[in-house]
């Protein structure tokens, strides 16, 4: 009769050896990726803000000489608007970049 409780206290003793042990701490490996400030803290920004707006012109500019081929005024202006949009969102974004760098 005895034999369920014996064998409640020997699953109860290994589970306690089990999770005592050094594997079954957390490590950094065992942590869930999320975009949360403590994980932005632990990562450094590999891109430059240069490199970053020079990717960004030499796209743009790439469409621009395309469209200025086919000789279509619309698509250029529309790329300009674009591309003066699109710096200005990558400054405000590297400028928060930069602050939250800064702390």
């Amino acid at each position: 009769m005895n034999l369920p409780d014996r064998g409640r206290r020997l699953v109860l003793e290994r589970l306690t050896k089990f999770f005592d042990t050094e594997e079954s701490v957390e490590t950094r490996d065992d942590v869930v990726p999320r975009l949360t400030f403590k994980a932005l803290e632990a990562l450094r920004m590999s891109r430059s803000r240069e490199r970053i707006l020079t990717n960004l012109e030499e796209m743009y500019r790439e469409a621009f000489d395309r469209a200025k081929e086919t000789g279509d005024p619309a698509q250029m202006a529309a790329l300009d608007f674009s591309y003066r949009r699109e710096q200005l969102y990558f400054e405000i974004l590297l400028d928060v970049r930069d602050a939250m760098e800064k702390k």
